[in-house]
């Protein structure tokens, strides 16, 4: 059977290595393989411009990176907690479910007396089992505005480029949705009780212990380059694919080399507007529901410096990162990823590595700015935050990568536009679609749908 992928990002090249017994081709647009995955050759090693880490305790993720012989590639943090920047840097809570807390005490040092006492005072609310609501909008209203933006927005940030806001409860953490479900479905529903069971599952369940993070020694290259190697696949890149149509039970792609070339199967592996303008020929009404799909912009800073101390000796601190709430304006970045900290094997190189991160849904101008001005951004925050002077420490290299359309919004009606999306796909024979914006924001959950995508795609 010949089938044809367009996009060679993750999700795509998953979904090649999955259908290696057939004859595949994959098309990508750009001049590289690894989508939003990208190690760059920095002098002393590869080091990651996109996604840095995964889920470690996703074991499906891990037991899939072990088949492909990465076993030995997989490295741990450091153990080091990250901060949070509010008027000061401050320790991040623990506990909890992304910066949502059963109980005031461990946010009670970044929010107002208020706001601990509305949580410690949760009144019950009604909740709709199988509905769905924005993230913030749910938080503010249970426990209060300052929580949302100093706290809950700062960790989704990081994941998603979008405040917590913008995001859907149920696309976003679904666990608490699902523990909303149950205590609706029995008594009164509160978030604190949410929480608090879910708190308590992970503490009756000691074989989720060990690191929650993991990433490759080597780089994210490690995993891209080995799934293109050994899906066998024919991979063109520079390759603009602009549409799809059926020519009897065959199809063609636009753009193809030859332009000749016809297909059993296609599997469009690519950000969801894209996927909407490939689509209409083959999929209308799959595409039409696509276009619905907003993306949030980000950029990454990537600094190696010679030293983690500057000449006044001031060094950067003994944490894993520095989130920035989002009601704090002194701050150009979002967040700050203390790569030689977090991670020991980066460390073993000497020097420091800093990323820094910028952009969140609708904010496309901060990642627009011209490179010097990022870069100085950069320089500026630490300094601020941490009295780090990266200048005078002696800045050996830099590399800025920007994402436009990086990573889809999970707002409160997105599971419902993927499940009429899979649904339209399914009354196209032959045609499929995965990516970040069908299974979800992470490595470990992409590779899951285009694992499930390939298999639908074989077996059609």
């Amino acid at each position: 059977m010949r089938i044809a992928i367009i996009g060679a990002g993750l999700a795509g090249l998953t979904a090649a290595y999955e259908l290696r017994d057939h004859d595949v081709e994959v098309f990508e647009a750009a001049g590289r393989i690894g989508g939003k995955l990208y190690s760059v050759p920095f002098n002393d090693g590869p080091t990651d411009m996109g996604a840095e880490a995964f889920l470690a305790r996703r074991r499906d993720a891990v037991e899939f990176f072990h088949s492909l012989g990465l076993a030995g590639s997989l490295v741990d943090p450091s153990g080091l907690r990250s901060l949070v920047y509010s008027g000061e840097l401050k320790a991040l809570p623990q506990g909890g479910v992304m910066g949502i807390p059963s109980h005031s005490a461990p946010v009670a040092h970044l929010v107002s007396e208020e706001t601990a006492r509305r949580i410690d005072n949760e009144q019950p609310f009604e909740w709709t089992v199988g509905g769905d609501v924005s993230v913030g909008e749910l938080v503010r209203q249970q426990y209060g505005g300052d929580l949302v933006d100093r706290v809950v927005s700062a960790l989704l940030g990081g994941v998603y480029s979008c405040t917590a806001d913008d995001l859907g409860l149920r696309a976003t953490i679904p666990t608490l949705a699902d523990a909303l479900d149950t205590l609706a479905a029995s008594g009164p529903v509160t978030l604190s009780a949410a929480v608090r069971s879910l708190e308590k599952a992970r503490a009756d369940n000691p074989s989720a212990g060990g690191p929650v993070f993991q990433t490759f020694r080597g780089g994210y290259a490690e995993l891209y380059e080995t799934l293109a190697e050994k899906s066998g696949a024919k991979i063109f890149v520079d390759t603009f694919i602009s549409g799809i149509s059926r020519e009897g039970d065959k199809f063609r792609l636009t753009g193809a080399p030859g332009d000749t070339a016809t297909f059993d199967r296609v599997l469009v592996a690519t950000p969801a507007p894209t996927a909407a303008r490939l689509l209409p020929k083959v999929a209308p009404d799959a595409a039409t529901r696509l276009k619905g799909v907003k993306l949030a912009a980000s950029a990454v800073v990537g600094l190696k410096f010679e030293s983690d101390t500057d000449p006044s000796g001031t060094a950067l601190p003994q944490n894993s990162g520095i989130l920035v709430a989002t009601d704090q304006d002194d701050v150009h970045a979002k967040a700050f990823t203390l790569s030689s900290r977090k991670w020991p094997h980066l460390a073993e190189r000497g020097g420091a590595l800093v990323r820094a991160s910028f952009g969140r849904f609708g904010d496309d101008a901060i990642v627009r700015a011209e490179e010097d001005d990022l870069v100085d951004y950069v320089l500026d925050d630490l300094q601020h935050l941490t009295g780090f002077d990266g200048r005078a420490a002696g800045v050996a290299e830099i590399f800025t990568q920007r994402w436009f359309g990086g990573l889809p919004r999970f707002d409160a009606t997105h599971l419902d536009t993927v499940a009429a999306v899979r649904d339209a796909l399914s009354q196209s024979p032959g045609v499929d679609a995965t990516g970040a914006w069908a299974g979800g924001v992470g490595v470990p959950a992409v590779i899951a749908d285009a694992r499930a995508a390939a298999a639908r795609i074989s077996s059609s």
